[in-house]
């Protein structure tokens, strides 16, 4: 039964193959074969070719020859060197002239087919497998969400639910990426659940409470500090896990990931409190009352993170940390392309700490802008755009340049995003904040099962901006709109990337250390 793949074979003692060429034949394959590289390269332009197999050492045309030729009219299609030379020059050779896999003569029947399974058949064949092996990891995970009670099983549950969401999205069916969607939003109304119980308990310092914002500086950053191994602490800033995820194997192509690990951002999942908690190592309102004149609340003009690196010296001061350091906010290309230009000159210093702004300017940007609403429509896309843009960076060109030199890289983030698809109806003042996902206000209304309410600010340590503030923090995938122009708004942010409430992807934070 024909397979309707068409393998094109060149070798110069073509007759002695006919064994393989019949069993290929018998197997379904359709097999054109030839004797020499001029007429491999002449045959080798029609549209009906799968594959090619291409014997290296042919007198005339050389195999490597032909293969060159091949490349430049068919860039694309997939071709096995077939040898008697096992040296490793012409292994390396070949394989730099970017052939899909080699044979080494004699060749048996059950090899090639091997091949071709792996080159025509892969992508079913996985595809196949990584559904399969989903369904059955499907009923672990489910369990999993009914069992989890503390962090260290929540991120390992998230941690899973990415594998998953990379793997389908190179291999799965739409019906199985449905099927883990679906997962993760159950994921996120149990993930919410676990945080309406623990959090104020956690930013009350009691129980077992996981490394957040404010303590990340001290437990997890300034211990590595002892050994004097020039530190680059890399925030990019809004990156989610999954997004962690795709850009690291650039990194890991230039440095050894030492170790994977996670924090919990603190609420509001947003810059303004859980990059400042970090770069301090204080709460919101710990800042507030220790630099008063530095910390802005929502409602007050000005920028909300233009005090880092002030917050920063204080955090190193106060830890009576003896290092030399310097931090640098990287806002557009230019900035970056400034550097990685200098990135070498900061070996000097013991730590650097680094914000990159793309990813959040991308969030923001995808909301206004529809080629990027195009561009970015849904995760597997915003992943997709998230990693093209790392590889092609500034930022990705300054580590390579590090490389080289004995220094140790952290790779994390402030919060992450999330998709939403769910308005939630809220009534407030005209001083409420302007978030999607968390509000600020006096006499906030609002449906209770899609919010986390914090009434006393103090114990979720935030400031009070009035007597009677509180805060609300959207749960799921769940957005504010107000009653006033509620249609236009809903329309206008469904489907939005948006941060500040709670949630797997806006809470659970990568800290990634590599070493050179």
């Amino acid at each position: 039964m024909k397979n309707g793949i068409t393998i094109l074979w060149a070798d110069d003692e073509i007759d002695m193959l006919k064994p393989q060429i019949m069993f290929l034949e018998e197997k379904g394959y359709d097999v054109v074969a030839v004797s020499n590289g001029l007429d491999a390269v002449d045959k080798c332009v029609s549209p009906e070719l799968d594959l090619i197999f291409l014997d290296e050492g042919m007198p005339g045309l050389s195999g490597l020859e032909t293969l060159q030729l091949i490349k430049e009219k068919r860039p694309a299609i997939p071709i096995v060197m077939i040898t008697k030379n096992e040296t490793e020059g012409l292994m390396e050779e070949a394989i730099g002239s970017q052939i899909s896999d080699y044979l080494i003569k004699p060749v048996k029947s059950q090899q090639i087919l091997l091949t071709l399974k792996k080159l025509i058949d892969n992508k079913r064949l996985v595809t196949e497998k990584t559904d399969s092996n989903y369904q059955k990891e499907f009923q672990k995970l489910f369990f999993s969400l009914q069992d989890a009670n503390d962090s260290e099983q929540w991120f390992d549950i998230y941690k899973k639910l990415v594998h998953w969401e990379i793997q389908l999205d190179k291999t799965g069916t739409a019906g199985m990426k449905e099927v883990l969607t679906s997962q993760k939003a159950e994921a996120n109304v149990e993930f919410g659940k676990f945080i309406d119980k623990n959090y104020l308990s956690w930013m009350a310092g009691k129980g077992k409470r996981p490394v957040m914002s404010h303590t990340l500086m001290q437990e997890k950053v300034f211990p590595l500090l002892q050994d004097k191994v020039p530190t680059f602490f890399i925030l990019i800033d809004n990156l989610r896990f999954d997004q962690w995820k795709v850009i690291e194997p650039l990194i890991s192509e230039s440095f050894k990931l030492k170790s994977e690990d996670y924090f919990f951002s603190i609420l509001p999942t947003a810059t303004q409190y859980a990059r400042n908690a970090i770069f301090a190592g204080l709460t919101p309102a710990e800042i507030e009352k220790r630099l008063p004149s530095l910390w802005l609340n929502d409602e007050e003009e000005g920028g909300k993170n233009m005090q880092e690196s002030e917050f920063l010296k204080d955090n190193i001061v106060r830890n009576k940390m003896n290092v030399k350091y310097s931090y640098h906010k990287i806002l557009n290309y230019s900035e970056g392309k400034n550097l990685e230009d200098n990135i070498l000159n900061l070996l000097n210093n013991d730590f650097n700490a680094i914000v990159y702004n793309f990813v959040d300017m991308l969030s923001h940007a995808r909301t206004e802008m529809e080629v990027l609403k195009e561009l970015a429509s849904d995760e597997t896309a915003y992943r997709s755009l998230t990693r093209s843009w790392f590889d092609h960076s500034p930022l990705h060109d300054a580590l390579r340049k590090l490389s080289s030199k004995k220094v140790r890289i952290i790779i994390t983030t402030d919060h992450g995003t999330i998709r939403v698809h769910t308005p939630s109806k809220v009534v407030a003042d005209r001083n409420t904040t302007t978030n999607l996902r968390y509000k600020s206000g006096k006499n906030l209304q609002y449906n209770k099962k899609d919010v986390f309410e914090v009434k006393v600010p103090a114990e979720a340590g935030l400031p009070k901006q009035h007597v009677t503030s509180s805060f609300i923090f959207a749960k799921e995938d769940a957005f504010f709109a107000y009653p006033n122009n509620y249609n236009y708004y809903v329309n206008y942010f469904k489907n939005t990337f948006q941060h500040g409430g709670i949630s797997l992807e806006e809470m659970i934070i990568p800290f990634a250390v590599f070493e050179s």
